[in-house]
Formats: structure tokens, C-alpha cells, sequence
């Protein structure tokens, strides 16, 4: 199963990871750099196949990293004027995310220029849990 859902998703350039039974595919979808500081936006999904019960569970998250020197306003509005050094980490996840990531980068406050979609990946996974005769649940907390 875990084998088809690869091939499957091998057109977007992830990472994927496996960590208790649980399958973790990730890939950057828009990433900024000003001076000395740097922002990924990444996707995120969780898969877990239990085989017994024949279900695909599957969660989904946008998580935003970024790191660098900052000089106060522009890039990192947030920051007091001055030089400083400044690392962060954070994420959201408020059920399926449908759209482009236009308006899912509006949760975080920045404008990226890059287009993503989240449902067709979900999509893609539940059609290849559904062609192996597998029930597929959306869960809107990380699966762990």
C-alpha cells in the first residue's frame, strides 16, 4: 500500500520518513530569503495503514520554519528595529485545506508566490486506499 501511495505522490519532490507505524511525506511549497534570513512553507501529511482493519488514516498540516539575521521591519514585520537573530516554528491545522497557497499563506501573514494544492494530494491518496479495497479517514489532529 505505503508503495503506491509513493509512486503515487513521487511527481511532488517530497521527503518521506517512517516513525512507529506512522508514514510521513513532506515538501517544501514556497520559500523566502531577504537578507541573511530565510522562510519555508512546508506540506505535511501523516499517513497510518491499518491493515487489519483495511483503513487509510491520513492528516494534513502546513508548517511554517523560518531562520537568520533580521534588521527590524520589511521581511520580519514583527521585529523592533536593530540587528538580532531570530528562529521560529509554528503550524496550524483547521481541517482540509482546499485552495491554492495564496490563501493559505494569508493564515501566516506572508505573501508567497507559488501555487499548491492540498486536496489533490488527499484525493490521489484516498483513490489509491479506495483501488485496494481500503477505507480512507481524514483526521484534522497530526495522526500518531
Amino acid at each position: 500500500m505505503i508503495e503506491e501511495i509513493k509512486k503515487t505522490l513521487e511527481s511532488y519532490n517530497g521527503q518521506w520518513k517512517e516513525k512507529k507505524g506512522v508514514w510521513e511525506f513532506s515538501t517544501t511549497i514556497a520559500e523566502r530569503k531577504a537578507f541573511l534570513s530565510t522562510k519555508k512553507l512546508t506540506y505535511s501529511a501523516r499517513i497510518r495503514i491499518d491493515d487489519i482493519a483495511k483503513v487509510v488514516r491520513f492528516s494534513e498540516m502546513l508548517v511554517e520554519a523560518g531562520s537568520g539575521f533580521t534588521s527590524g521591519g520589511g521581511f520580519d514585520d514583527d521585529i523592533s528595529p536593530g540587528f538580532g537573530f531570530k528562529t521560529e516554528s509554528y503550524n496550524t491545522f483547521k481541517g482540509p485545506r482546499i485552495g491554492s497557497i495564496q490563501e493559505q499563506s494569508n493564515l501566516f501573514g506572508k505573501k508567497y508566490e507559488y501555487k499548491f494544492d492540498y486536496k489533490e494530494i488527499r484525493l490521489k491518496v484516498e483513490e489509491v486506499a479506495k483501488s485496494l479495497n481500503y477505507s480512507f479517514e481524514y483526521q484534522i489532529l497530526p495522526i500518531k
